[in-house]
């Protein structure tokens, strides 16, 4: 055993457990494509005033949870990446996208870093996809975002999760709002956290995303912003909650959901399973407008997106039994070698086979017959090829169903043809 461990809220993920995430990611590339968004890559670290001005100082992710250091003699602060969609908007910023077109739909999967207690399914490094639709701010793209993060919940087989919502208002509501919220809290000053102390004067809405239980009664006698909202706000809620009806997603509306990145505006959203215990959010996002401003832009930008933390997803596909239907990728022929002599000929069949796309697997150490049957049946191998001394001089050979222990004598050709007809059928299936 090594002496070495793997760092503090980091994991490894070995081959049975990554085919379940490599089928999770082919879903969302596949979907994303169906909606027309396109996969975009940033680098995992950024300069940390990205993060300050782009999710905002008062944040738990800028203020506790991020890992920045100064790698440089010129000592500008670099931040790993805590969240991914002010990247993505600098990188769209910075390549002035918009002069080539006015609108762009974007997908990431990438892994993030956060300085948390590492618990299940949150770890100091974990990964997300998400999806940001640039340039358009209208009911509808809102809706085009919540609607493909369902569809991969719907694809992926998942069920029985809630779908949050609420409405944020434009900057004159939380203007408004904002001021409500402090001539609420002001007679409460002294039984406030200190969070939520420091909040009240830089940003009070955050205090309605407080995570302290004892919180939790204050907040919830607070004004709600929805009664601060001017008509046109309402109204561009109504049409995001329209489209979702029209769509058959089922939603429920919480006014205290603000949501834990300052960047958010009008639309925001989380959804929850059940599966998770207190720390029930398995994905969410919104709209946010301003965030390209923020970062330096002349003019507002208007985007929408969501992110959903894969580690969640799939602790949650596991407790619903969804992870046992994934495909396996186990080789579909495992290759025994039955004399040492004909080792050779074994590889050059074996090369033929994965040549003509049969997933092929065969023994490299020199083991006994025995043996390698013990290793095909422990890999899940579907058949087992058995190459002897007949087998070689006839060009016949063995293959053997280790399901079913059917077997039948064929040559190469028929036996290639014979596999390729069995994957077309379990495909139709």
């Amino acid at each position: 055993m090594s002496q070495y461990q793997s760092v503090k809220g980091t994991r490894d993920i070995f081959p049975e457990e990554a085919a379940q995430w490599n089928y999770v990611e082919t879903i969302v590339h596949k979907l994303a494509a169906l909606y027309g968004f396109r996969e975009i890559r940033i680098p995992i670290f950024e300069y940390t005033e990205l993060f300050q001005r782009g999710i905002g100082s008062t944040t738990d992710i800028v203020g506790k949870e991020m890992f920045s250091f100064q790698p440089d003699p010129k000592g500008r602060s670099i931040t790993l990446r805590p969240e991914m969609t002010a990247g993505v908007m600098r990188a769209a910023l910075q390549k002035n996208l918009f002069s080539l077109a006015p609108v762009h739909k974007l997908f990431y999967i990438g892994e993030l870093f956060r300085k948390e207690r590492p618990q299940a399914g949150r770890q100091r490094q974990f990964s997300q996809f998400g999806a940001e639709l640039l340039g358009v701010s209208s009911p509808a793209a809102v809706a085009e975002v919540i609607t493909l993060m369902m569809q991969v919940f719907k694809s992926l087989g998942l069920n029985g999760l809630k779908l949050r919502i609420n409405t944020l208002g434009d900057s004159e509501d939380r203007l408004r709002f904002r001021e409500a919220l402090q001539a609420w809290f002001a007679p409460f000053h002294d039984i406030l956290d200190e969070a939520s102390k420091e909040r009240l004067e830089k940003n009070p809405l955050r205090i309605l995303d407080s995570k302290n239980p004892a919180m939790q009664e204050l907040v919830s006698g607070a004004p709600r912003l929805y009664d601060y909202l001017k008509e046109s706000s309402l109204q561009d809620f109504k049409k995001v909650l329209f489209y979702l009806e029209e769509r058959g997603i089922a939603y429920e509306i919480d006014h205290r959901l603000v949501r834990g990145l300052d960047y958010y505006c009008h639309t925001a959203f989380e959804v929850t399973s059940s599966e998770l215990g207190a720390q029930d959010a398995i994905g969410g996002g919104g709209r946010y407008d301003a965030l390209a401003r923020e970062l330096g832009n002349s003019a507002d930008v208007p985007a929408s997106g969501f992110a959903v933390g894969i580690e969640r997803l799939l602790i949650t596909m596991e407790k619903q039994g969804l992870l046992a239907a994934i495909p396996s990728d186990a080789p579909v022929v495992y290759l025994v070698v039955q004399q040492q002599d004909l080792a050779d000929h074994g590889m050059q069949i074996a090369w033929q086979l994965r040549e003509a796309g049969i997933k092929t697997e065969i023994d490299l150490a020199g083991r006994s017959m025995k043996a390698q049957m013990r290793e095909a049946n422990r890999i899940n191998a579907a058949y087992a090829l058995f190459l002897g001394a007949t087998e070689y001089e006839t060009g016949h050979y063995s293959l053997k169903n280790l399901v079913t222990s059917e077997q039948t004598t064929l040559t190469l050709e028929a036996i290639v043809q014979f596999l390729r007809e069995q994957r077309l059928q379990q495909c139709g299936n």
